[in-house]
């Protein structure tokens, strides 16, 4: 597998944003990127909130989390659809966030792939509480079956993006997520 050497959005982006919007914004910083470690002190003290990094891109998950967390960040945890779910399974209970990729890392526009689903599912099945991240093709038209299987944290770029009116987008992948969690409570 090859993770890309350099960041497009690297620190001092986050730190200039940080800056300009102030303490409110929450900066998950998705780094696809090989040796995610030399990364964590620089989004640190740009401002990052979370930092979530591939588990293919480590050879120390386990010290890569407790780096990020000396650093003051939340730890999420991505991994590719090549990836089974168990593989991530034993950090489960040291990350805040899961990310489980709907497409193949590297650029936008590509088609979801419906067959990550189980993955999100059983994740929100044996970790009720760990927050669940889906990232690729998610749009007005997959958003409920991301919903169903668990994901309450959405990465939306093109659907967003290329859409006439972004704010009703945003609103409605909101309500879904939100519908299906409190459905969710419920069903507990």
């Amino acid at each position: 597998m090859h993770f890309v050497p350099n960041i497009t959005f690297g620190h001092p982006v986050v730190e200039s944003l940080r800056k300009q919007l102030g303490q409110d914004p929450f900066f998950d910083m998705h780094m696809m990127v090989s040796r995610p470690e030399q990364w964590v002190k620089p989004m640190a003290v740009a401002g990052a909130n979370q930092y979530t990094f591939h588990l293919e891109a480590t050879e120390n998950p386990g010290a890569l989390i407790k780096d990020i967390r000396e650093n003051g960040m939340k730890v999420g945890l991505a991994i590719k659809p090549g990836t089974t779910v168990e593989y991530l399974a034993p950090w489960a209970n040291q990350i805040d966030m899961a990310l489980v990729m709907t497409v193949e890392p590297g650029f936008g526009g590509q088609k979801f792939m419906e067959d990550m689903m189980p993955k999100v599912h059983w994740l929100r099945t044996q970790f009720p509480s760990l927050d669940i991240e889906v990232d690729g093709g998610v749009g007005p038209d997959t958003i409920h079956k991301c919903a169903e299987a668990g994901a309450n944290m959405i990465v939306s770029g093109s659907a967003i993006m290329r859409s006439e009116d972004p704010r009703s987008v945003i609103s409605l992948l909101r309500s879904v997520c939100s519908e299906a969690a409190q459905k969710r409570c419920l069903d507990r």
